[in-house]
């Protein structure tokens, strides 16, 4: 009998009103972690979790890394580190990544955070904050090393240099950068990236480096320093194109297949009409559109879905809570059975997703929306 998509490993296809089910595997996730782990020798391994654990849910994700191994944790913004301070223990780390906003210094010694400083700006209000607490408070500083987004430039790094009373108070646990061009192992920026953190943190005090994300550490030891934070390699993304992922998938989408009908020559699909039969053919509608982070460019660059072995090509525009999928090839017998199909699975990860819509994983995965059914695997990896 032809092959069909295997259920979902929980409790049967879905809740009877969800359009489509985001299946999250947490044992993947926790076994993605040990082996970037395993790459970085002696260098601690974080785990970063910001954006809601990239889609994923970090009040679900980050418990799990916590207890493959993983005691430093970054965020990006100060909320995100309150709420993630109640899922894991008072002993792991927090690392905010955008710093302190004015007069918010007193919630990250509330919740027990560490900020990152990126600027003058930041240091003067924690160095104010040291001082009214009396007592030194942990943060990390961030140095540009040639991404001119987040960090300290030559200019502030060399007053700091001069007037190393303005550092007062912090008690410094971490200097990091961030690559531009990880993800392209060739790209002479990256060495010239390493080479400027190693001269930058020397004007500072004394602490652990960091440069390296997920892309990064794939670069090799040099790049490693004494502490790595990879984020969507965690959640299964390729670190770069150049090479096989070796990392496990952790993410599984089925669409509800709401609707099928036969169409014939010149009938249209989807807003526009931009697509047309040019002979008879059998479409399937499906119950997940770009209002569920299923982009809309999704059906361009051969955009489609899969039943099983059956590969389903995606017809006109994307709507907001649907998209149309062409089943003329999948046996009769096939579809009498079907449910639902896959969107991201097996056969289409969420790269080639990514590759379909003209983007990036990234966005893939943190634009999945919030009207899924979600399921958590928890079966040891």
């Amino acid at each position: 009998m032809p092959e069909l998509p295997s259920p979902p490993h929980t409790t049967g296809w879905a809740e009877p009103g969800a359009g489509a089910m985001l299946e999250i595997d947490l044992g993947a996730i926790a076994a993605n972690y040990r082996l970037l782990d395993a790459r970085t020798g002696t260098a601690t391994c974080a785990a970063v979790v910001k954006a809601d654990a990239y889609g994923l849910g970090a009040h679900r994700v980050a418990p799990v890394l916590e207890q493959a191994g993983a005691h430093t944790f970054f965020v990006a913004h100060l909320e995100e580190g309150i709420r993630l301070r109640c899922c894991i223990s008072r002993s792991s780390r927090i690392f905010v990544l955008h710093g302190p906003m004015p007069g918010t210094e007193a919630e990250f010694t509330h919740h027990d955070l560490l900020p990152v400083l990126n600027s003058m700006e930041q240091i003067a209000g924690w160095h104010a904050h040291a001082g009214r607490t009396g007592t030194p408070l942990p943060a990390a500083l961030q140095v540009d090393t040639g991404m001119s987004r987040f960090g300290l430039s030559d200019t502030d790094i060399a007053t700091l240099s001069a007037r190393p009373d303005l550092l007062d108070g912090i008690d410094t646990r971490l200097v990091m950068s961030h690559l531009a061009c990880a993800d392209t192992p060739a790209s002479p920026a990256n060495a010239m990236q390493r080479d400027r953190l190693r001269a930058m943190a020397a004007r500072l005090p004394t602490a652990p480096l960091a440069l390296s994300a997920s892309s990064g550490i794939f670069l090799g030891p040099d790049y490693h320093f004494d502490l790595v934070r990879p984020g969507a390699a965690l959640y299964g993304l390729a670190p770069n194109e150049n090479a096989p992922n070796p990392l496990r998938p952790t993410v599984r989408l089925a669409a509800r297949i709401v609707q099928r009908r036969a169409i014939t020559t010149g009938d249209g699909v989807g807003y526009g009409l931009t697509w047309r039969a040019t002979g008879p053919r059998r479409i399937a509608t499906l119950g997940i559109g770009y209002a569920d982070g299923f982009l809309r460019h999704g059906a361009d660059g051969g955009g489609c879905a899969w039943l099983g072995e059956y590969r389903l090509p995606i017809l006109g525009r994307i709507s907001m809570d649907s998209t149309t999928v062409d089943v003329t090839d999948v046996p009769d017998s096939v579809m009498a059975r079907a449910t639902h199909v896959d969107m991201i699975g097996p056969r289409r990860s969420v790269d080639d997703v990514a590759r379909s819509a003209g983007t990036i994983g990234y966005e893939v995965l943190t634009a999945l929306g919030s009207r899924f059914h979600r399921a958590y695997l928890t079966q040891a990896a």
